[in-house]
């Protein structure tokens, strides 16, 4: 909870990176209506896809993996497991069809995080309860050597912090001024600090940043796996990590870091889901539609460029034939000419 009661004190500055990642972000948001109308086939295909990434990535990056042949049976297939590892990859599944179904409606809270480490951890004797001893993080070297990367919160502690973490987040949420993108990251750094149970942290922490994409209107992750884009970039996953988690238990911390990988995650999965629909093409009469719809949410002047950036889609001359239909029309008129042509709506 450092992190954020440390952001809740008053975020003064955005580092510049952290700006440009939450401006593409916001635009690529903006945007998320317009591609999940199209293909619902193609979506569906995608979700089955991303299903299976996040439940095999997450569970890979911390070294739990199943035979290739066997992972359609085990994320989607009601067969007896064979193993260990192929429960704990259905469980996550289980924990992501959770997430998926009830998305905002989901809480964050205490009961949740145990909830989702629960089906994570199958029938092992902890699931879902927080450590009973406490537990560093290790970090092991190619030489063969250890040493202590950083040191988590005392078992004895962890319950006091954990509430601690759920009533900063409800501080931070209430906060107008705080970036709901940030305040995700930064809880995000800080559970993984606090680092609650004996195992299964990382899992968690990954399916707790889905469900807070969820709570920020950001639903990229029901189609693009952001755990297999962490998995991509686990070394930077890991550096990052570290990074902002020197000084966290004194509140001296540099959480930026982390915060910008995870900003950067977000980031690859919208390109990569613009990327893969981009091409699709649309039913007779529907950008005609999705053009006129736009120009209609429209405050003010605009211009053929302003559409463009929320119709990616859709091609310049289209929308232009479009606005002197509208203009014909009676609805919009054209202010003044040129490549920086400005367009109103009538009665503005």
């Amino acid at each position: 909870m450092m992190t954020l009661k440390k952001f809740n004190a008053g975020l003064e500055t955005i580092p510049a990176t952290t700006s440009w990642y939450l401006a593409d972000i916001s635009e690529s948001k903006g945007r998320q209506e317009l591609y999940t109308k199209q293909s619902p086939q193609r979506l569906n295909s995608l979700k089955e896809h991303a299903l299976i990434e996040s439940a095999v990535s997450s569970n890979r990056i911390e070294g739990v993996e199943v035979e290739q042949k066997r992972i359609g049976t085990v994320v989607f297939g009601k067969s007896l497991l064979q193993d260990r590892s192929e429960e704990e990859v259905r469980g996550y599944r289980e924990a992501l069809n959770l997430i998926h179904s009830l998305g905002a409606k989901l809480p964050v809270t205490e009961e949740t995080c145990r909830k989702l480490h629960a089906l994570t951890r199958g029938e092992i004797w902890d699931a879902g309860k927080y450590k009973e001893k406490n537990g560093n993080i290790i970090e092991k070297r190619a030489n063969g050597t250890s040493s202590i990367r950083f040191k988590t919160v005392s078992a004895k502690q962890t319950p006091k912090s954990m509430k601690g973490l759920h009533s900063a987040w409800g501080d931070a949420v209430k906060d107008a001024g705080m970036h709901r993108i940030i305040a995700l990251a930064a809880y995000n750094l800080d559970f993984l600090c606090i680092h609650p149970f004996r195992d299964g942290n990382g899992r968690v922490s990954r399916l707790l940043m889905l469900l807070h994409c969820y709570h920020a209107g950001i639903e990229v992750g029901r189609y693009i796996s952001m755990e297999r884009l962490i998995e991509q970039n686990k070394e930077r996953y890991y550096e990052t990590l570290k990074l902002s988690s020197v000084g966290w238990h004194e509140g001296k911390h540099n959480p930026w870091h982390y915060i910008n990988f995870l900003c950067f995650i977000i980031k690859s999965a919208y390109m990569e889901f613009e990327e893969r629909l981009g091409n699709i093409p649309q039913p007779r009469g529907e950008k005609t539609n999705l053009i006129r719809k736009s120009v209609n949410g429209l405050v003010g002047n605009f211009s053929v460029a302003d559409l463009r950036k929320k119709l990616p889609g859709i091609s310049v001359d289209m929308i232009r034939r479009i606005l002197k239909d509208m203009q014909g029309e009676g609805l919009v008129e054209c202010i003044n000419r040129g490549r920086s042509a400005k367009w109103q709506k009538m009665g503005n």
